[in-house]
């Protein structure tokens, strides 16, 4: 009786271990098919075969229990998720060491807490990125090096606005006041004669701000057959596609009935 308590304790503490796993990787940006594959992958390895997930966008439904092994189930709930990549990769390549190492699971534990602990970018390297990010589309789409500077302000700007409002604000009204933001900064650098052309530096200036990831992973999540988790993320990209246009089409009205300037 001991002995099937402490095989039953062993099997909870290995699901927790999954769960986690999963939690950092659904929450930065995994793809469902990665998240479901390092928590079978962690559970078949240290012995739990009758685990079962189901892994929706925001949340993991996971569950075990068999004649041989205890029942085990638990539900964890994700209301946001952030990209960062870095921790994905990172929770992938312990998922492949833990069966080439055979670590122990206080040090899968352990590199997990080091994982979850990782620093994200400064906000200066953050800032810089966007300007030399926006710099370069609007120098892809033909802008001349006025095109190129502008842009690189105007995400610089939209990105100090974006680490320091953007927090404390929903994420519908966050887009719109980003995508109002970048067509303010865009016409009053081509107002001024920094910019010779608006449409390159409009579309440089904006491209940051458009959700690829979730866009990507909600078309994969399609093609692997995760329905409800791939149409979930591709409404939450196209609404912050609706976002950043109604954004960027009330200034724009603003622009052409306050000032006359020409609707482009």
């Amino acid at each position: 009786m001991e002995r099937n308590g402490e095989q039953e304790e062993y099997e909870r503490e290995v699901m927790e271990t999954a769960m986690r796993a999963g939690r950092l990787l659904l929450g930065h940006g995994a793809e469902i098919f990665r998240v479901e594959e390092t928590i079978y992958r962690i559970c078949r390895h240290y012995g739990v075969h009758s685990c079962s997930a189901f892994v929706l966008s925001n949340g993991i439904f996971l569950t075990a229990g068999s004649r041989e092994e205890p029942g085990y189930s638990a539900v964890r709930h994700l209301p946001s998720w952030e990209t960062r990549l870095d921790k994905v990769a990172a929770v992938n390549q312990l998922s492949r060491e833990i069966e080439e190492k055979d670590y122990t699971l206080e040090e899968v534990n352990r590199r997990l807490d080091q994982i979850q602990a990782m620093p994200g970018r400064s906000g200066i390297s953050q800032i810089l990125a966007a300007g030399i990010a926006c710099a370069c589309f609007g120098f892809l789409f033909g802008g001349d090096w006025g095109v190129v500077l502008s842009d690189f302000l105007t995400g610089a700007i939209l990105y100090i606005f974006v680490l320091t409002a953007g927090p404390s604000l929903s994420k519908i009204t966050n887009n719109i006041l980003s995508g109002a933001l970048i067509t303010i900064c865009c016409i009053a650098f081509y107002r001024i004669g920094l910019a010779g052309e608006l449409r390159p530096l409009l579309m440089g200036a904006i491209l940051p701000m458009v959700p690829g990831i979730p866009f990507t992973n909600g078309i994969r999540d399609l093609a692997d057959g995760d329905y409800i988790s791939g149409s979930v993320r591709m409404l939450d990209a196209i609404l912050v596609f609706m976002s950043l246009g109604a954004g960027g089409g009330v200034a724009f009205l603003l622009y052409h009935y306050v000032l006359g300037g020409v609707m482009l």
